[in-house]
């Protein structure tokens, strides 16, 4: 009987919250570029450009909630040093970023021309595809940790933020270990809102 009377108050605060809420659905396209910490004694690894496409929903004003889901494709170029053999490579991979954001509006609001925002949150990325290498010899799911910052143009946003992975990229590392991976996304989009202002 507590329980349900514990589940039932916090259902009624939950709703309480998201009738004052402003919620903005935020469909967005960008680029990102993904290097690896760590570089074998061979050669090195140099980000390229990937892209992604997806959206998120913002709960809140000031301070604000906002789950999101993106289909990412990260290219890696692994370039040997002058190693007889070995040839450059490239590891294209392509999943599903699901990112956890909290963030606050630093300058301006909903109803500000142009406002500034700075968040941050954890990720995870669930690996799809990964050409011209084993699969296999990567973890499905990886998890990170961000920082950015928004711009909010009217309708229009553009936003910038750096992941570091928490997790290893691949699952065996006693042959060349790469390392985590370390991502810079970029992206541009429309605000729909939804909620009260």
């Amino acid at each position: 009987m507590r329980k349900k009377i514990v589940l039932a108050a916090m259902g009624v605060l939950f709703m309480g919250f998201y009738s004052q809420a402003q919620v903005v659905i935020k469909p967005a396209i960008g680029i990102n570029t993904t290097d690896f910490s760590k570089d074998p004694g061979t050669g090195e690894f140099k980000g390229r450009v990937g892209y992604q496409i997806g959206g998120s929903v913002a709960i809140g004003k000031k301070v604000y909630f906002e789950p999101g889901i993106y289909y990412v494709k990260k290219t890696t170029e692994y370039v040997t040093e002058n190693t007889p053999g070995l040839e450059d490579q490239d590891f294209n991979i392509s999943g599903i970023r699901i990112p956890l954001t909290v963030g606050f509006n630093l300058l301006g609001n909903a109803g500000s021309p142009v406002s500034l925002r700075g968040f941050g949150g954890v990720s995870a990325f669930f690996l799809a595809d990964i050409k011209d290498l084993d699969k296999d010899d990567f973890n499905t799911a990886s998890w990170g940790t961000y920082l950015g910052l928004g711009v909010d143009f009217s309708i229009l946003f553009v936003e910038a933020s750096y992941e570091w992975s928490l997790t290893n990229v691949q699952k065996n590392i006693e042959t060349i270990d790469i390392g985590k991976s370390r991502s810079l996304f970029a992206h541009a989009g429309v605000r729909i809102p939804i909620g009260t202002k």
